[in-house]
């Protein structure tokens, strides 16, 4: 084989996983959005596990319960997507991990409105009667999203739930307050709440 030719072969093989590296990256930056990079940053997981666990058909508004219960039960978040993939319920699989409803509590000020007020109505109960709580799929969806919202963008989490009232939905609400942090902006009267999501923020 000509001289350069070889030197051409082994070129192309010393540069073709860098290459292969880059188009991955380019592949995952493409595929992943703003509130994907939110929940990847918030719980500490690879972009590249968010979007694993997307192509499991989990939905986005679960994505951050997946991760949130994977870090409480310390297990993997695929053992979670398999539990919730055979169709047993956030409840259930909570229960499985010795997961309870103090987990999931975020102590607020004044009394929330739609879509939490079904939530908090179970927290009404005295603490020591917390452990006869049940709670519904979109009571834990609710629940995760608002800590993970007010943790990660350090507004409170009345902040959260007037926002969710106007907006809607969760991506929508994210969209808003990673706009705020972007300009610089902070919502007077909303401070960092100090709970991370390894913490259960209740009193």
């Amino acid at each position: 084989m000509h001289p350069r030719l070889v030197l051409s072969f082994a070129l192309a093989l010393m540069l073709s996983p860098d290459r292969a590296q880059a188009q991955t990256a380019v592949s995952v930056a493409a595929q992943i959005g703003d509130f994907h990079l939110a929940v990847s940053n918030y719980y500490h997981v690879p972009e590249r596990e968010v979007l694993v666990i997307r192509e499991r058909r989990v939905s986005d508004d679960e994505l951050p319960v997946v991760l949130f219960v994977a870090q409480r039960a310390r297990v993997s978040p695929m053992q979670i997507v398999d539990l919730r993939v055979r169709g047993l319920s956030w409840w259930d699989i909570s229960a499985r991990f010795g997961i309870g409803p103090e987990v999931y509590y975020v102590p607020m000020t004044v009394a929330p409105g739609p879509p939490y007020g079904r939530a908090y109505g179970h927290y009404k109960k005295p603490k020591h009667q917390w452990n006869t709580i049940v709670l519904s799929d979109a009571d834990v969806v609710n629940l995760v999203h608002l800590r993970f919202l007010s943790d990660h963008y350090h507004v409170s989490p009345e902040r959260v739930i007037e926002l969710r009232g106007h907006q809607g939905d969760v991506r929508s609400v994210n969209a808003q307050l990673s706009r705020h942090r972007s300009d610089g902006r902070h919502d007077e009267g909303h401070g960092a709440n100090g709970r991370g999501p390894g913490k259960s923020g209740h009193p």
